[in-house]
């Protein structure tokens, strides 16, 4: 019996400390309620850094754009917009260039390839052979002048001259028939800022020559004298050329169209470890503008 009594003591006793203790819980939560109904919601620690003082403080904090995990609702904004403008300018470099591809695709439909090209043939000849098959806009004969192996591409203003053009393979131009066949290639437009602009221009192409595979380790002044032993006189000379390429390319004005001329036939010579290619260049040698020197 004592031991009955005992108990129901402990139990009494252990009751009353579980109602103190929610008591005293509820009076804790009661109090910490009050201490927030008491606090300043547009208080300047409750807005974020990111709004102006004076744009958002007034408005209330209920009527501040809500934040999320990335940040401020200005932040996703910011990264909605970039992620809009990359989504257009990635669809607007697909639409140029599928452009591009369909014009590149046009151009190569309009060109056609001929090859056994004579030695002696010109640009201009060669032309002139396919303008009774349409209009030629361009024509640009590539390889080794010294060789019947160059070969050339010539480019119509429509379709219909590129497969009549293809009638003239075996008719001999020079010495020797020329093979004519559909081109897989477009030519490269030259920048139309580069071409010659008034007479006095055209007549400087006539005296330049455009040369490549130059051996990067020759000076401008070492490509100046092989020519003007080999050639003649050298009036201007612009050596190009940067790390990025294995060789340079250079545009050698002379001061006689006969010198240009004779250049040519310095293609394959060697210059320093490198065996030069010449042909006729369609840009002159413009001078350099000096830039105005700060005063």
């Amino acid at each position: 019996m004592a031991a009955v009594a005992e108990i129901s003591v402990d139990a009494a006793a252990a009751n009353k400390l579980d109602s103190k203790s929610k008591s005293e819980s509820e009076f804790n939560v009661q109090k910490l309620v009050d201490m927030f109904t008491k606090l300043n919601p547009l208080a300047k620690e409750f807005i974020p850094s990111s709004y102006s003082h004076h744009d958002h403080l007034h408005q209330g904090y209920h009527q501040l754009p809500p934040t999320n995990f990335l940040g401020t609702a200005a932040d996703s904004d910011h990264q909605n917009n970039r992620r809009r403008r990359t989504n257009y300018s990635q669809g607007r470099r697909r639409s140029n260039g599928r452009v591009h591809k369909g014009q590149r695709e046009d151009s190569i439909r309009r060109t056609v390839y001929v090859s056994d090209i004579d030695q002696h043939v010109t640009e201009e000849r060669l032309a002139a052979l396919f303008c009774t098959c349409g209009q030629v806009i361009d024509c640009r004969i590539c390889g080794d002048p010294h060789s019947v192996l160059r070969f050339a591409f010539v480019e119509f203003a429509d379709e219909q001259g590129a497969r009549a053009a293809l009638n003239l393979g075996g008719t001999v131009l020079g010495y020797y028939p020329v093979r004519v066949l559909p081109s897989k290639t477009a030519i490269l437009p030259v920048n139309p800022t580069f071409l010659p602009r008034s007479e006095d221009e055209r007549e400087m192409c006539s005296r330049t020559v455009y040369c490549t595979n130059i051996d990067k380790k020759i000076s401008q002044a070492e490509v100046k004298n092989f020519f003007e032993t080999a050639c003649g006189e050298v009036t201007r000379l612009r050596l190009l050329g940067d790390h990025a390429h294995s060789t340079r390319i250079a545009f050698v004005e002379f001061a006689m169209a006969e010198s240009a001329i004779v250049a040519l036939n310095c293609s394959g010579m060697p210059l320093g470890s490198q065996p030069i290619r010449v042909s006729p260049s369609k840009t002159p040698v413009r001078p350099r503008i000096p830039h105005p020197t700060p005063h």
